[in-house]
Formats: C-alpha cells, sequence, structure tokens
C-alpha cells in the first residue's frame, strides 16, 4: 500500500487541536499506511502532552518534509521556541503561530513534498492579518490552489454528506447570493467529488429550499421558484441526479436521508446545524473542488476543554483517514479516466 505523507497543522495552539492530534497518532498502527508530518512545534506539542498527562508519546523533530521517518509522527517547527502557550483562551500569538504553520504546510503542499493536508481548528478572529484576510480555512486554500474555480465545503460522515452553496457569509447576505449559476456550479463540484473522491456511482443528490417549507409553492418567499428549482432543471440537463427542493425542517428526520447520497444546503447553518447535531463527534469537513484533498474535523478550537483531557480525537482521526481515502480513490479515477480499458480483463480485448 501506498506511504501518503499527511501534512497535519496544529491549528491554535491554545485549543484541544493537539489534543485531538496527540490522540489520533498514539496508535501506532497509524504509521504503517501513512506518514504524518505535523506543521507546529516539538516543545509545544510536548506542553499539551503534559498538561494532559499522556505519557509515552513523542514526535520526530525534521526540518524538511522530504526527510520525513516513514515509521514515526514527525514534527516540523514552526515556531520559536520561546511561543507562550495560554490554554484555553484565543490570543493574538496563538493566531499567528496557526497561521504560521499553515503556511509552511500549503507550500510543502504546493512542492508535493507532502500528499494531502489536514488542518486543526482555528479561531477565524485572532489569526486574521495582512496575510490571512479570509472567513475561513476554506477560503484561504480556494485562494491557493483553487485557480479562480469554485469550492465546496462538504460536510462527511458515515450517515451523511452535506455541502452549502453559501459558506462563511452573514445570513442576510445569503437570499442576494443565491443565484441559478451559483447552485448549479456547486452541484457540478458536489457530483464530481461523489464520483471520483467517493466512487459514488450515478451519485443522488437532495437540494433543499431556501424558505420554511420551501415557500409552499411560493407563498412563503420566491426563491424556489425564480432561483433554485431551475437551477435544479439545469442540472438534469447534463445528466446531474439532482431532486427537490426539499423542506429543510423535516428532511433530517424523516426517510428521505437514506435515499440519496448527498444534501446540498443553501446556506451554512441550514447544513451544518444539524449535521453537528447527528454526527459532532465524527463529522468531516472536506474542501471539494480543490486540484489537492483537504480535510478538518467538524469541529473548532474548544477553548473550554483544553489541557482538560476531555476532548474526542474520533473527527480528527476520521479527517485522515477520510484523506488517506479520498487520495486513494482521486488516484484511482485518475487512472480510469486516463486509460478507459485499464479496468477490463485483457481476454476481453
Amino acid at each position: 500500500m501506498e506511504q501518503i505523507k499527511v501534512g497535519i497543522t496544529q491549528g491554535d495552539i491554545n485549543g484541544i487541536s493537539y489534543e485531538v492530534i496527540i490522540k489520533t497518532l498514539l496508535d501506532q498502527r497509524i504509521n504503517e499506511f501513512c506518514t504524518p508530518v505535523v506543521y507546529g512545534s516539538a516543545k509545544v506539542a510536548a506542553y499539551h502532552r503534559k498538561a494532559l498527562n499522556i505519557q509515552n508519546f513523542s514526535l520526530n523533530i525534521i526540518r524538511d518534509a522530504g526527510k520525513a521517518h516513514h515509521k514515526k509522527a514527525n514534527v516540523i517547527n514552526c515556531l520559536d521556541d520561546n511561543i507562550r502557550v495560554e490554554l484555553g483562551r484565543p490570543t493574538p500569538e496563538s493566531g499567528r503561530a496557526a497561521l504560521t504553520a499553515l503556511e509552511q504546510a500549503v507550500q510543502d503542499l504546493k512542492e508535493e513534498k507532502i500528499d494531502v493536508l489536514v488542518t486543526g481548528p482555528i479561531n477565524k478572529d485572532n489569526i486574521q492579518s495582512e496575510h490571512f484576510d479570509f472567513p475561513g480555512h476554506t477560503e484561504y486554500l480556494a485562494h491557493h490552489f483553487g485557480s479562480g474555480k469554485d469550492t465546496l465545503m462538504l460536510m462527511v460522515s458515515d450517515l451523511m454528506k452535506v455541502g452549502v452553496v453559501t459558506g462563511h457569509i452573514p445570513l442576510r447576505d445569503v437570499p442576494d447570493a443565491l443565484s441559478q449559476d451559483l447552485i448549479l456550479r456547486k452541484l457540478r463540484i458536489l457530483d464530481q467529488t461523489l464520483l471520483q473522491d467517493f466512487k459514488v456511482h450515478k451519485p443522488r443528490i437532495a437540494v433543499f429550499g431556501l424558505n420554511p417549507h420551501a415557500s409552499d409553492g411560493g407563498v412563503i418567499g420566491e426563491e424556489e421558484n425564480n432561483t433554485i428549482i431551475p437551477a435544479i432543471q439545469r442540472a438534469k440537463e447534463e445528466d446531474i441526479m439532482a431532486f427537490g427542493p426539499y423542506p429543510a425542517d423535516g428532511f433530517f428526520g424523516s426517510a428521505n436521508i437514506k435515499k440519496f447520497d448527498a444534501i446540498l444546503a443553501m446556506y451554512h447553518d441550514q447544513g451544518l446545524a444539524p449535521f453537528k447535531a447527528i454526527s459532532f463527534d465524527e463529522g468531516v469537513n472536506f474542501t471539494a473542488g480543490l486540484n489537492i484533498v483537504r480535510t478538518s474535523p467538524g469541529h473548532g478550537t474548544a477553548y473550554e476543554l483544553a489541557g482538560k483531557n476531555e476532548a474526542s480525537p474520533k473527527s480528527f482521526r476520521n479527517a485522515l483517514f477520510l484523506a488517506l481515502d479520498i487520495y486513494r480513490n482521486r488516484k484511482e479515477y485518475q487512472g480510469l479516466a486516463s486509460n478507459p480499458l485499464e479496468s477490463q480483463d485483457k481476454s476481453d480485448i
């Protein structure tokens, strides 16, 4: 099995990021099928390990991802040793530290020194600077790897996959941001990622309405009739199996959730609030539409849990595993696309 090199950014050093990273990498079986490279600080990692009373864990210090040890969890020191950890609170210093690690990991990803990226949770406020003027990881990575193309925030769990048309924008701006073209572009990304990244044959996508009860035929708003339904019809003309619009409130409690491979919500909380209510401990954030693979745990910095040894590593562990799966699936898909006869039995040729 190919040894995939996984870049892991430390996120906010005052939150639970190091806790979930360490708890994940404690299982040394991970080193059998991937090579973890943490972008952060060996000193900060040791601080968290001591605070959590975790024994028998260390990171192999390297200067370059190309020198990573294939049988160990590695760390690249991105920070000055005088960095100060203040558990449980955001600080300007922790914001700068998160950005420094992210910048180096992104550069190594561009230079193909690592194969995939798993990002630790950041604070979207204290990371802001002249080098990071984005609402979050998704937009930052789209700037570096999107080549001007759209991306899609896709939340993934064993039970469901939920994408959003509009991401980190104020709720009051959502109706004006929606358009037939935008919804269609997001449906194209979702259809393609289900096919190539998740190996779903002929994916079925449920599309939510914007208004309560999906407007009840236009009684409660016009966006469904004027924007969402025409976008769904255009998608069907491109052989994308999109259906709806469905009222968001009753969808997750009905049998409909099992009939579709993914859901496209109109705005952030419409999709993410029910997703996290159902899959909070295990959900993963995947940025679809990029030419690189990036995942992240579905939770935030959780300052209130920092240093208490109470944070679950499930979501981060799933993010790492999902990055590996998508990387392999994409390689396989690209191989088949470049040589469609590859999958045929040679005796049939």
